[in-house]
């Protein structure tokens, strides 16, 4: 439009300079072209009377005019110029509102959010086994500072409770496994829905998580997001100068007579590692309370609650097979033990949270800081900063979302295609008593405690 006006601008209007010197010159409809360039259109002066003005000669004239044209060209451009941005600015005033009107309102929220947290500039983190994410979290968000609490679940859940009951309230979220999360803080209603507060679609989204829904650990489901589901067979481990894995199909072949005296297990009644295969091994159709009740009660099994000690025990021979130990570091240094893995038990396995379920704390000094770090933490990127982290200590974790890559776990925690796998993260067996009334009732009879 721009070029077509300026264009037009080309041939000059003589009618406001014709009005301008009517009195003293006429214009012929002839071409000049004499004394004035081609490209300007100039119309050759007769002077009425056949007299100039007084003083003037004729090339003095022609200077008039072009003086003339020269000025209402140049009025005529400033005018159209500032037309046409007057023009452009109404344009983009109304499609400037509308892009603001299409932001997404996820969108507008999460700014508004950010925003706010970064006003507040802290968050307060209780968390047990995945701190190692604490770093990238800070990075990502140097505004926020983190403060974290970590330790044993038990050790988070009573601190924040005893912190409570002298109404200090100083965490934000808490980050731990099932038992610290259900068992100990949601009965104390210590938790806000965190529902409300998932903001990114890529995690509000539920074909992105497995089996196409979000996981809770609590019968509400609203309060305790379970964000791993690692594959576990039982957490039994061997040592392999004892043990030939080809010898066993099922998990009724640990307790051939010939094993007796020669089992060591964690002792899952201290809250940690094991809770979960523990109830794998009570709801694993085809297992059941028999098998625990076999396993503490005719095994003839050494307990240990170090968890350091049963891996070494293991690795120098004193056990043949170890239930709940944490074998990896040993492995790693070259030491003689393995894990059962995949595809060796008939009865399929399970999925275990390990440290990975997360809840938000009510009345946290920092709401806002609370709600960018759950989001962050439940995002790809910060599921996948989980798994790389996790990826070379004792407790590799299986995000339970799928659009993220997995092909550098380890085979023991990665889901595995063909394999039936049962959730122990369902909230109506996160309760260990009736696992543990077996237990002791089993241990009672074999005149152990």
């Amino acid at each position: 439009m721009i070029y077509f006006c300026l264009e037009s601008l080309g041939k000059p209007q003589v009618t406001p300079y014709r009005r301008l010197l009517q009195s003293v010159v006429s214009f012929p409809r002839r071409r000049e072209s004499r004394f004035i360039p081609p490209k300007f259109w100039m119309p050759a002066p007769r002077f009425r009377g056949g007299r100039l003005c007084a003083g003037m000669m004729a090339p003095a004239w022609r200077t008039v005019v072009l003086l003339a044209d020269s000025l209402v060209r140049a009025k005529a451009l400033t005018a159209l110029v500032a037309g046409l941005l007057a023009f452009m600015a109404v344009g983009r005033a109304p499609r400037a509102a509308h892009a603001a009107e299409a932001k997404p309102g996820w969108q507008l929220e999460w700014e508004k959010v950010l925003a706010a947290a970064k006003k507040e500039g802290q968050i307060s983190v209780y968390i047990s086994g995945y701190e190692e994410i604490l770093p990238d979290f800070q990075k990502e968000y140097p505004e926020i500072k983190v403060v974290s609490v970590t330790g044993r679940g038990s050790q988070i859940g009573q601190r924040l409770l005893a912190e409570r009951r002298a109404e200090k309230y100083l965490a934000d979220v808490v980050s731990a496994g099932g038992v610290t999360t259900y068992q100990q803080l949601h009965p104390a209603k210590v938790f806000d829905p965190i529902k409300p507060v998932l903001i990114l679609p890529e995690i509000t989204d539920p074909s992105k998580w497995y089996q196409g829904k979000h996981h809770y650990a609590d019968p509400e489901g609203q309060y305790i997001f379970s964000y791993v589901g690692s594959a576990t067979y039982g957490s039994v481990s061997y040592n392999t100068k004892l043990v030939d894995v080809k010898d066993f199909k099922s998990y009724w072949d640990l307790l051939n007579p010939k094993w007796k005296g020669k089992i060591i297990s964690r002792d899952v009644r201290v809250p940690g590692p094991g809770s979960g295969n523990a109830r794998l091994f009570y709801y694993l159709p085809d297992v059941g309370p028999p098998f625990i009740r076999k396993l503490y009660g005719e095994m003839d099994v050494t307990l240990f609650r170090d968890y350091r000690q049963g891996s070494d025990w293991l690795a120098v021979g004193k056990a043949a097979i170890c239930f709940f130990c944490e074998v990896d570091v040993s492995k790693q240094q070259g030491l003689p033990v393995e894990t059962f893995g995949p595809r060796v038990f008939k009865e399929g396995g399970g999925l275990v949270q390990q440290f990975g379920t997360l809840a938000l704390v009510n009345r946290g000094p920092n709401p806002n800081a609370a709600k960018v770090f759950i989001n962050w933490l439940l995002s790809r990127k910060g599921q996948m900063t989980l798994q790389k982290n996790m990826l070379n200590t004792e407790n590799p974790a299986d995000s339970l979302r799928i659009d993220i890559p997995k092909d550098d776990l380890p085979i023991l925690s990665r889901r595995v295609d063909g394999v039936k796998y049962l959730d122990t993260s369902k909230p109506e067996w996160q309760v260990m008593k009736p696992i543990l009334d077996v237990m002791n009732e089993a241990l009672k009879a074999a005149g152990k405690n």
